[in-house]
């Protein structure tokens, strides 16, 4: 059971990791339950503290993700027109990689534009809003990937420490 419960922590770690890119998926919730995940193993001592402080982290964090880019949207003067293109955007670069790994730059951003554009007639501000839903988005994403990479970390420093409960048979001798 426990190596169920390990893998299938792994494998919430990584969707986190996925998660803070992709708009589908709240990345630091999911990490979280792979730590909890771990934790649940009789190998993992139960740490309530540690969960509850990750668990605060990964919901704050959830909550700044809406809150960012509406902020950098609006300190720029851009629009919720500027915001949703961010997310057509990131879409595309998605489903259709076209641009590989740069496309997740740079279709959010001419999403951006075009979500501008769109709401505005004036080229210049649309731009200007533009850039802010954009530096909002990636401000947001990176603050999703950090607390993500982190949670991994602590992942596998708690499942390396406690190897040998989790993998008696390797232990064993």
């Amino acid at each position: 059971m426990d190596i169920a419960l390990l893998l299938l922590g792994l494998a919430c770690m990584v969707i986190g990791v996925l998660g803070s890119f992709l708009p589908v998926l709240p990345g630091p919730p999911i990490s979280w339950v792979g730590l909890l995940l771990l934790t649940l193993t009789s190998a993992v001592p139960d740490n309530w503290w540690f969960l509850g402080i990750t668990a605060v982290v990964a919901l704050l964090i959830t909550a700044l993700d809406y809150w960012i880019p509406a902020l950098g949207t609006r300190k720029f003067g851009g629009s919720r027109a500027g915001m949703i293109g961010t997310t057509v955007g990131l879409i595309i670069a998605i489903v259709f990689p076209v641009l590989g790994v740069a496309g997740i730059i740079i279709w959010p951003f001419v999403g951006a534009v075009v979500g501008e554009l769109l709401n505005k007639s004036d080229h210049k501000k649309a731009m200007k809003a533009a850039v802010g839903s954009f530096i909002g988005f990636l401000t947001g994403t990176f603050l999703k990937f950090v607390v993500c990479m982190v949670y991994l970390g602590l992942f596998v420093m708690d499942a390396w420490a406690y190897r040998e409960g989790l993998f008696p048979f390797l232990y064993s001798g």
